[in-house]
């Protein structure tokens, strides 16, 4: 069995409080505008765009928020460990244990579009000794498994 680490995920309120305190605790504000992109970004299943978090939390305040404040906001959270890029769709995922660092491994349905994130500390340590092995520091790997989801096949 492939070693994993085990954290707790949180969830609605909680997962906010918790994405809040991960975010200050590194130093970072918790801004109302932020406080409403990670609620949006929370608020989805699946991979949201900044674009879909944009359009929903310009709803929410009344007015336009550009996207690019968005793709600034959401740059902070994965730097931060809030939320996880999918890079293949270019849309974020909350991350429902904020400010635990592990690697991405996500399985994308090419049907419907679903991320599905997963650990596991055996594939993540490889592929950081692999990179290192070969003079390279690995920052933040992601690896993504393209494919069919349950629901699809």
């Amino acid at each position: 069995m492939a070693a994993q680490h085990h954290h707790h995920e949180h969830s609605g309120h909680d997962l906010v409080h918790a994405a809040e305190s991960a975010l200050t605790q590194a130093g970072e504000q918790w801004t109302e505008l932020r406080a409403d992109v990670f609620g949006a970004l929370a608020g989805h299943a699946s991979p949201a765009s900044a674009y879909d978090i944009a359009d929903e939390v310009s709803a929410k305040r009344g007015k336009r928020i550009a996207p690019n404040s968005i793709y600034r906001i959401l740059d902070l959270f994965v730097t931060n460990n809030l939320a996880m890029r999918v890079e293949s769709s270019n849309a974020y995922l909350a991350n429902s244990h904020p400010g635990c660092l592990h690697d991405c491994i996500f399985l994308v349905c090419d049907e419907c579009g679903e991320a599905t994130h997963i650990d596991n500390d055996a594939v993540s340590k490889t592929v950081r000794s692999l990179a290192e092995a070969a003079d390279f520091k690995p920052e933040r790997p992601v690896i993504e498994i393209r494919g069919l989801c349950a629901e699809c096949r």
